[in-house]
C-alpha cells in the first residue's frame, strides 16, 4: 500500500521532536508556538545557543527571557 506524503511527513515530524529544523516552516511553526516566541526569535536563539536541540534551545530561552 502506498503512503501518502503527508502522512510520512506527519511520522517524521513525530519522531523528530527533539530537533528544530529551521528549513522547514512547520518546525519553526510548531517550535515557536511551543516556546511562545516569534519565529525570528526562535531563529536568533537557535543561532545563538549553537545547537538545533529543542531542549537546549528551550533552556537558553528561558535563561534568556526568565519571563517566559
Amino acid at each position: 500500500m502506498l503512503r501518502n506524503t503527508y502522512y510520512e511527513r506527519d511520522e517524521m515530524r513525530l519522531t523528530e521532536r527533539r530537533w528544530i529544523n529551521l528549513q522547514e516552516y512547520y518546525d519553526v511553526e510548531y517550535w515557536s508556538r511551543k516556546f511562545g516566541v516569534t519565529p525570528e526569535l526562535l531563529q536568533a536563539a537557535v543561532k545563538n545557543s549553537g545547537t538545533t536541540s529543542a531542549e537546549e534551545v528551550e533552556q537558553y530561552l528561558r535563561n534568556k527571557y526568565p519571563f517566559k
